[in-house]
């Protein structure tokens, strides 16, 4: 296996401490709903997991939370809730988000405000070695006393110093010295220590969880590109100075998601969330988007990539249905061996996507023929899974509310053609309850149907095909049969 280091920036042979390999992954600030962008990260890394483990090694999966933070501390007191509150809300959203596009969960999920004692300890160590020092209440760590900062981001410090400055009264020594600790403001969350009341600083924490639960010297740091510098060039500097050892065997960073020429983040406001993609699309079809391209280089989003991606999906669900026992065992292990040989270059999981799409397709020849293909349909479904794919026709979630904003929509059109026709085709309970719904999406949907045939007996045909251009926008498609009009979700 070859993967690309950050490091070195080139690929080197891996070789993990042994037949476990300890993984690090960088986890979110949750204050805000997940996005793309993080679905884009985490299954890129998902799919590193499930296929180490698909050539047997056991993982050791290890992401924390940054659950305390400026932007955290921000948005609770302009929502008059505390830090914690805001926190637990958004990994909560952050669990049912991943859950959905299939990440498998972490062995461990450290939260940064757990892991005070570790983290006063780490720069108790350092402040020892000369490596820190106190400046009214902060600590920083002293970057001109490590030779090699920069290495991972192959800077060299004097040019870092441009542009840098020294914040007013904040006792830096250098510019590009980085905060340990810092000293609680008025009313901001605040844990004792040595130095008096504060939080850890940003960067800390990650050393002080991967070293608990981890160990001194990980086989895999991952994380998007642009934590590289400063969050993981720092993590290098004040671990290695605390630990006297290499921190990390292979540096991994993915590809930024785009949004045109910006990239997706909750800073720019430009995100769009887990949420508003599983109404549209199935997981399956997220993580082939994703997947579609090196993780390494930038992904551009695209509701027209997605749709393709959708479409792919279907194909390979397609070629798993039907079938007669038997198989092929010769094209098995040509396609086993494809796999893994794409997959053994830096994870080139587009390459081993493009492998799976032949699968199928020789599937479906041999379905034409009439041979076996249980066993080409087994690989498919064992290969599928190693890219976290499920393959299964899932139903898309749609947002009740999106449904009841069509209710009323069309409501406001028939009664501006025939206030009359409105009242029989939406009766006053019917509207009672979308404005106070206590139900899910489905009524809803079920009183469009009804309402559709309604205009449809009064011969208002365009205002009932609004309502199925409405419902398909919203993933939903109806079929009119003998027996009544029946929906379902699209894929």
């Amino acid at each position: 296996m070859k993967v690309y280091n950050t490091l070195s920036g080139t690929k080197e042979e891996f070789l993990p401490d042994g037949s476990q390999v300890n993984m690090y992954v960088c986890g979110v600030t949750p204050y805000a709903d997940c996005h793309i962008g993080h679905a884009m990260s985490y299954i890129i890394f998902d799919v590193i997991r499930r296929y180490l483990e698909f050539k047997g090694y056991r993982v050791r999966h290890v992401q924390n939370f940054t659950d305390i933070d400026d932007k955290i501390i921000n948005r609770a007191n302009a929502l008059s809730i505390s830090a914690r509150e805001l926190a637990d809300r958004y990994i909560a959203q952050y669990f049912a988000s991943m859950d959905a596009i299939n990440i498998q969960r972490a062995h461990v999920y450290p939260y940064a405000t757990q892991e005070i004692p570790q983290i006063i300890e780490i720069v108790q160590g350092l402040l020892k070695k000369g490596y820190a020092y106190e400046a009214g209440g902060d600590v920083y760590f002293r970057v001109t006393k490590k030779p090699d900062y920069g290495k991972l981001s192959h800077r060299h410090l004097e040019d870092m110093v441009a542009g840098a400055r020294v914040e007013p009264g904040s006792g830096k020594e250098h510019p590009m010295d980085f905060a340990l600790w810092k000293s609680s403001k008025p009313g901001e969350p605040s844990w004792p220590s040595p130095w008096g009341g504060g939080r850890p600083g940003w960067h800390i924490e990650c050393s002080a969880m991967s070293l608990r639960y981890l160990g001194e010297t990980l086989d895999i740091h991952g994380g998007g590109q642009d934590l590289i510098f400063p969050h993981h060039e720092n993590e290098i500097a004040q671990s290695e100075s605390f630990t006297g050892k290499p921190f990390v065997r292979f540096w991994m960073h993915n590809g930024l998601l785009q949004m045109g020429e910006e990239k997706m983040s909750k800073s720019l406001g430009n995100l769009v969330t887990v949420e508003e993609i599983l109404r549209k699309f199935t997981p399956d079809a997220l993580r082939l988007f994703v997947l579609g391209s090196h993780y390494r280089g930038p992904l551009t989003f695209s509701e027209a990539g997605l749709e393709a991606a959708e479409r792919g999906v279907d194909r390979l669900r397609v070629a798993m249905e039907g079938g007669a026992p038997g198989g092929d065992s010769d094209l098995e292990a040509t396609y086993r061996r494809r796999f893994t040989e794409v997959m053994d270059d830096d994870f080139n999981a587009a390459q081993a996507v493009g492998a799976l799409f032949d699968l199928a397709r020789d599937i479906n020849r041999k379905k034409e023929q009439g041979l076996g293909t249980k066993g080409l349909q087994s690989l498919l479904k064992e290969l599928g899974a190693v890219l976290g794919l499920t393959l299964k026709k899932l139903e898309k979630s749609v947002d009740t509310q999106s449904i009841i904003e069509l209710v009323a929509e069309i409501r406001s059109k028939v009664s501006s053609v025939d206030q009359g026709l409105a009242l029989e085709v939406f009766s006053p309970g019917d509207i009672v309850a979308s404005k106070f719904p206590t139900t899910g999406a489905e009524t809803y949907i079920d009183l469009l149907v009804t309402s559709r045939t309604r205009l449809r007996k009064a011969k208002q045909f365009a205002l009932a095909d609004e309502i199925r251009s409405g419902l398909a926008q919203r993933g939903i498609t109806l079929e009119d049969t003998p027996q009544g009009t029946v929906w379902k979700f699209k894929g």
